[in-house]
């Protein structure tokens, strides 16, 4: 039915909206079967993937809201080279197909994507993808002391994992050999694969009800609708250019991240001309995944409301000088790529702020502080030594920003969007104990809103064995800026308990027998003068504990009672 009606009718358009809706919760549940279905912490718990439908050219018509920029944005451009290797008219009912290239996936070797066709009878209507993050893919590990990617793990070029609907064995062995966590890893395979068949279920569920032979009318009202939404959106905003730069800790020296926003007629470009080159070791980022964080950034700000699809990608353009480290080419080592990608939406914001005055947070953690640990052979362990070798992804962050008219939020992992992963599922895998996990006072940047807070945690082996951390933190040198006249937020630390000594922020780091591990998550940036704070707010976090007595009076100028009362004579002596 849908190829006679004119989708300027009045209600062909409700008929297309209410169409598009569906075609959402298909792909929510394609999303929602990875996660169900998967064997890791990072997919399960943290929810670390990505799901989307796309048209038989490779354009992404939906994706799911469950998942993470990264993956996203990047896999929703992915496509086009599955389809270039394989072509449509190769496929057939059953198959599927699979990479982990980072510059034709998701930006590092640990993401696969998946992609299958989905087929009405004997005719094939869209494609579905998903990626999720994957525990270990051999290699030296999640650390960028990598110095190329073949040091990184196994590189699958794009190759069929399905055929007919049969499992290409060969690959699953061939993988299975070459990862410390073979169970986990299979499993996760097995889980991408059920979730684009789900979502191939549903689609065609959908496309019966609704007496729909194929996408193609329906592909273009989305991708013209979201295209023409976001165009009229820009189109409200001031016209010119923007620069901004932030300083980041890097991994041998520090880094510079330099863009220049440029709104036009129904179009916004980022251009990260200025920005530091490309490093000899794992933090460099493809250009993928630069395209995705920022990306995501503009449209947090421009139109966070229009489902994210090709309509709207398009009207994003980004661009970077080739050998920079936001534009690394082959066969640059790029594992820890997300240590500069998660930072690209707070230089983005830096250029906003410009442009249109108080919409944007101050800067925030940013960096996810992964707890990424490891034990065995070579990672702490010699030989015989006692211990259980386990390797283990616990996702964890420091405080976000504050916004224009709110506190940052605490120990909460933006832009990343992925959960924090229970302490309990990670001790219930591995050998860890986590003896503390609570919020680090003081960390949230001072201001009129306050940054959010960073975390404590306390890590040991109740074994008594070593372990490794491969980390891959960043704001330990250079914290979170406030904006606004807001202070920064706190630089982190990473540190022993018993030797009392600091563990550098990057790089694979051994844990002694019997000693706890002690990570210090950063604060957020705060915006506006701390002394605009409304004293009864400041009493408030003394009581909730989030900021001491001292602090408040040094850095809001507020006296709070033993009472938990403001002391208003004394406030008004500090804030004079």
């Amino acid at each position: 039915m849908s190829s006679t009606i004119s989708a300027s009718d009045t209600m062909a358009k409700i008929r297309w909206q209410v169409m598009w809706e569906r075609l959402l919760s298909v792909v929510e549940e394609q999303a929602q079967t990875l996660v169900r279905t998967a064997f890791s912490t990072s997919t399960r718990e943290a929810g670390d993937v990505s799901a989307g439908v796309f048209d038989l050219d490779g354009k992404m018509l939906a994706q799911a809201v469950t998942g993470t920029p990264g993956h996203i944005n990047s896999m929703a451009r992915s496509v086009v080279h599955f389809i270039n290797e394989f072509p449509v008219e190769s496929m057939s009912p059953g198959d599927a197909y699979i990479t982990n290239d980072p510059w034709m996936g998701t930006g590092h070797l640990h993401d696969l994507t998946v992609v299958s066709p989905c087929y009405k009878g004997d005719k094939m209507v869209a494609l579905f993808a998903c990626t999720s993050h994957l525990v270990d893919i051999g290699g030296v590990g999640q650390s960028p002391d990598g110095r190329q990617v073949y040091h990184e793990g196994l590189y699958i070029p794009i190759l069929p994992l399905m055929k007919n609907g049969k499992m290409e064995n060969w690959l699953l062995k061939l993988i299975r050999a070459n990862v410390r966590e073979p169970i986990q890893v299979e499993g996760d395979i097995y889980a991408l694969a059920a979730c684009n068949e789900t979502g191939s279920k549903r689609l065609l569920s959908m496309m019966n009800e609704y007496e729909l032979d194929d996408l193609n009318d329906l592909g273009s009202y989305i991708i013209d609708t979201s295209r023409k939404g976001m165009s009229e959106a820009i189109n409200k905003l001031p016209k010119g250019e923007w620069t901004a730069s932030m300083r980041i800790d890097g991994y041998e020296e520090p880094i510079d991240l330099v863009a220049t926003l440029a709104i036009r007629d129904g179009e916004i470009s980022v251009d990260f001309t200025g920005t530091s080159g490309a490093v000899g070791r794992g933090i460099n980022c493809p250009i993928c995944y630069t395209e995705a964080y920022t990306s995501f950034g503009v449209k947090c700000v421009v139109a966070p409301s229009i489902p994210n699809n090709a309509g709207t990608l398009d009207a994003i353009k980004v661009t970077a000088p080739e050998n920079t480290i936001v534009n690394a080419l082959h066969p640059a080592a790029v594992v820890a790529r997300s240590t500069i990608g998660h930072m690209l939406p707070d230089v983005v914001f830096g250029c906003i702020e410009q442009a249109i005055p108080g919409v944007v947070p101050a800067e925030g953690t940013s960096n996810l502080w992964t707890i990424k640990l490891g034990a065995g052979h070579g990672m702490g362990m010699i030989g015989s030594e006692q211990g259980t070798p386990f390797m283990v992804n616990s996702f964890h962050s420091g405080g976000a920003g504050a916004r224009p008219s709110q506190d940052g939020l605490s120990a909460t992992p933006y832009p990343s969007g992925v959960r924090n992963v229970p302490v309990e599922a990670t001790e219930a895998i591995t050998p860890i104990v986590i003896w503390r996990k609570e919020f680090r006072q003081n960390s949230g940047g001072p201001g009129r809103h306050r940054g959010g807070l960073g975390q404590i945690m306390e890590i040991e082996n109740r074994e008594g064995a070593p372990f490794g951390i491969f980390a891959t933190f960043e704001r330990v040198h250079y914290p979170p800026r406030g904006r606004a006249g807001g202070s920064n937020g706190a630089k982190g630390r990473i540190s022993l308990q018993k030797e009392q000594r600091d563990l550098r922020n990057k790089g694979f780091q051994t844990i002694p027998a019997g000693e706890r591990l002690i990570i210090e998550m950063p604060g957020g940036g705060g915006i506006g003068l701390a002394f605009e704070r409304e004293p009864n707010a400041v009493a408030g976090d003394v009581k909730a504990g989030l900021v001491t007595k001292e602090a408040a009076a040094r850095d809001y100028g507020v006296v709070v009672a033993d009472d938990g009362k403001v002391d208003l004579e004394a406030t008004a002596s500090l804030r004079a």
